[in-house]
Formats: structure tokens, C-alpha cells, sequence
């Protein structure tokens, strides 16, 4: 950054300081940084439509460390019901927006995003250090590779297991490296009720968890094509019509409740979802490990796909290289050793140190099968289409009524494609 500075100061100066620029620098008189133009006061203002990060989160990963490296910055927060396109349609100053990256797409007609290399170029933002998959999957959504958006973390996925239920049917403990027959089968021997409480085997708490590591988008984002009707899809269908077969263990169509099912309710013995463990600091009471997400039988060790949350710099920030000194802190090495250590998120910087020590800060997570979590990598994510949510919501739709109403699996997927279709049409 000095030198970035000293080259701006010399070539605006040339005129008067060319030789003096030369003599200060080689002969130990007045220094470089001493010439350096005194960096104005900039607020920066990150929205976010959800709950990527909390108040703590931001300030312990963004905020604090910001205006330690760089006084000038003031960071502000503001979490929103409105997304992206209310903000800029509103003409709201956003410097950062805070999303996935199933949203990227939906976004890219706002004409708010710019290619990141260049800048990051500029600032000797070093992109080899990502792991590169990550990064793959924030340009799958551009049309010549270009990088609108830093991911900072990816969800995991795993298979968390009350051990007081196992305990209490005498079952042995779900182990790393199960497939999904084999996790429907532990399922089937702890499935009952016992004293009036019915225990549940195993949830998940979308279809996503089973089409994502089959790398399933429902609409192909370059041609619109409807992606739906597939024996990839139907692969995925019926395994989750396996799932809730299971006697006693019946469908119910809510992924909050299924969280509270697990941690609140402490009724359903086996739960493959995302990461919990902050709400599981939370329960103490509960007695649970984890194991290793189930994988299909021809896909071992791959969970989700590349379900990254994201840094968007957007470019009408009117401080766009204070936009990338905030990235310069939160991706430096002692940020990210702090958002995994604390916030038990993982890192999507490829160095092994932050697998190592991940959620090492959180009490609650000692002694806890953390290793057995990583024995899986995401599969590669494809691009999203601009469409995805929606489409993503009917196919829901017919998703319920084949597990629920027993509607057969080709009548699902030619009726979701058919309505997919349609509100695509009606788009154009």
C-alpha cells in the first residue's frame, strides 16, 4: 500500500518532487510515508437480508479489527427485510451486501456488480490463498469468469445424533462414513415409541441436502432449461421417500421445526442438516456428538455443494478501495483464525490450519467427532439461475405431495417442470 501511494504522490507531483521523491527514497531523508496523502473518513455500510452474521459476529470479525488496521473506516451493520434490488431501487448507499451465492444471479440485472481481480490486483490481495473451488463457484454466475463477490465462509453439512436415545434402544452410535442405506437403517432401530414419547430416526430439514451433493440446480442458468425431470432428481426424491417411510417416522414439512424437533424436543435421534453448533452451545442439556454427513454410495466423503456465504463490494460504493482494505482485514490470518476458532464457520481459505482449528474456542465443542466432519469435501457448485428460488419453491410444492399424499415420483417432476416452465415464461 506505500508504494501504491508513494507512485500516486510522485506522478501528481512530477513537476516538483520527481527528483526529491528519488532522494528520500534512497537516501533516508524525509520518509515515504510521510508523503503519503492522509486517508480520508469513510463510513462503509454493510446490509444484509437474513442473518448471515450477528452484532457480536460483526463486530468481533469486521468492525473491531477494521478500526484497528485502519482508523479512517467506520463499519455499520444494518440488517433488513428488504433485499437488494428494494435497496438500490430506494437509492440506499451500500458499500456491502451480505448473501449467498444461490443469490448472486438474482441480483446481477442491478448493474451493481464489477469485476474484483482488477482491484484485488491493485491491492496485492493475494486470491491463490482461497480454495479455488470457492471461487469457481462465485464466477459460475458470471459470463467471462469474472469475480463479483468474496466468499468468507461455507456451510457444512453433518449428521448430528442424540446419544441418550441410542443410549436408551441400546443401538450403537452413527459412524463416519455411513451412506444413506445405512443411515435409514440406524434410523429404522430407533424409530418407536417408548413412554409416550414417539422418537423420530432421522430428518433432514430440506430436499437440498440430498440434490446438493449431486451438484442439482432446478434450471440451468445460461439457457433456462428446466433441470427438474431427471433421474438425478428422482435419485434424490427417493431417498428422502425412504427417510420418512421409516415407521414412526413421517414427514413434517417445516425446517425450523426440525431443528427444535432435535435440539428443543430431543426426540428425533439422528438429524443430517447444516451447522448447528452454535445453537448447540446453546443446549447444554443435551447429550449429542456428530458424525460424518451420509454420502451416496458412488459419491463417498461429498456433502452439499459449495453453499457459500458472501462479501458483495458492490461497485456504486463511492470507496472502493476502502472497500478492499476491509477485505484485506477480514481475510487476513488472524480474523479468519478468529471466525473459526469462535463463530465455528469454516473458512474459505484452503490452508489446513483453519479445519484444524475449527470451533476451537467454544467449550461446548470439546471432545465433540469434529474431525469426522471434514472427512467430506463439497461437491462443485453449478451456476444459479436467476430463477432458482422460485423455482426451487414449486418444485417444494410437488416435493410435499409425493411425500406426503403419496403422488408418484414422475407425476412430481413433470408437474414441477411444467409450472417451472410456465413462470419462467411469464417472466420474459
Amino acid at each position: 500500500m506505500k508504494k501504491i501511494a508513494l507512485a500516486s504522490t510522485c506522478g501528481v507531483l512530477a513537476s516538483i518532487l520527481l527528483a526529491g521523491c528519488g532522494n528520500q527514497a534512497a537516501g533516508g531523508g524525509e520518509t515515504a510515508k510521510s508523503l503519503e496523502k492522509p486517508l480520508e473518513p469513510v463510513t462503509l455500510k454493510f446490509y444484509q437480508s437474513g442473518n448471515y452474521m450477528t452484532e457480536q459476529d460483526f463486530k468481533d470479525l469486521v468492525a473491531d479489527p477494521v478500526k484497528k488496521k485502519y482508523p479512517h473506516i467506520t463499519v455499520e451493520n444494518i440488517t433488513t427485510k428488504s433485499d437488494l434490488p428494494q435497496l438500490v431501487a430506494a437509492g440506499e448507499p451500500v458499500d456491502f451486501f451480505i448473501t449467498w451465492n444461490g443469490n448472486l444471479a438474482y441480483y446481477k440485472d442491478l448493474n451493481a456488480y464489477e469485476d474484483l481481480t482488477p482491484l484485488a490486483k491493485k491491492h496485492g490481495f493475494d486470491l491463490s490463498r482461497f480454495d479455488p473451488e470457492s471461487l469457481n463457484a462465485v464466477k459460475a454466475v458470471s459470463d467471462k469468469g469474472e469475480l463479483y463477490a468474496f466468499p468468507y465462509s461455507f456451510n457444512l453439512n453433518a449428521l448430528y445424533y442424540n446419544k441418550d436415545i441410542f443410549d436408551k434402544f441400546g443401538v450403537p452410535y452413527p459412524k463416519d462414513g455411513m451412506t444413506w442405506e445405512n443411515a435409514i437403517e440406524l434410523a429404522r432401530q430407533v424409530s418407536r415409541e417408548d413412554g409416550g414419547t414417539k422418537y423420530r430416526g432421522l430428518e433432514i430439514d430440506s430436499f437440498s441436502r440430498l440434490t446438493f451433493p449431486l451438484s442439482l440446480v432446478p434450471v440451468d442458468a445460461k439457457t433456462n432449461k428446466v433441470l427438474v425431470n431427471s433421474e438425478s432428481y428422482k435419485r434424490a426424491f427417493e431417498v428422502a421417500k425412504q427417510i420418512f417411510s421409516v415407521p414412526g417416522n413421517n414427514y413434517i414439512d417445516s425446517s425450523t421445526a426440525a431443528w427444535n424437533r432435535f435440539i428443543k424436543d430431543k426426540n428425533v435421534a439422528m438429524s443430517a442438516t447444516v451447522n448447528l453448533f452454535l445453537r448447540l452451545k446453546e443446549t447444554p442439556d443435551l447429550n449429542w456428538d456428530v458424525a460424518q454427513f451420509p454420502s451416496y454410495s458412488d459419491k463417498p466423503n461429498v456433502y452439499g455443494m459449495y453453499d457459500l456465504h458472501l462479501m458483495i463490494p458492490l461497485k456504486t460504493s463511492k470507496a472502493r478501495d476502502d472497500q478492499m482494505r476491509v477485505m484485506e482485514v477480514l481475510f487476513s490470518d488472524e480474523v479468519q483464525m478468529t471466525m473459526v476458532r469462535k463463530t465455528a464457520r469454516v473458512s474459505t481459505l484452503k490452508d489446513p490450519k483453519y479445519t484444524q482449528n475449527f470451533g476451537a474456542d467454544i467449550p461446548e465443542l470439546k471432545g465433540k467427532n469434529l474431525a469426522g466432519i471434514f472427512k467430506s469435501k463439497p461437491a462443485p457448485a453449478p451456476a444459479f439461475s436467476i430463477h432458482y428460488a422460485k423455482a426451487v419453491s414449486l418444485l417444494t410444492t410437488e416435493y410435499n405431495k409425493y411425500i406426503k399424499n403419496g403422488q408418484d415420483v414422475n407425476t412430481t417432476f413433470r408437474t414441477a417442470e411444467e409450472k417451472i416452465k410456465q413462470y419462467i415464461d411469464e417472466q420474459k
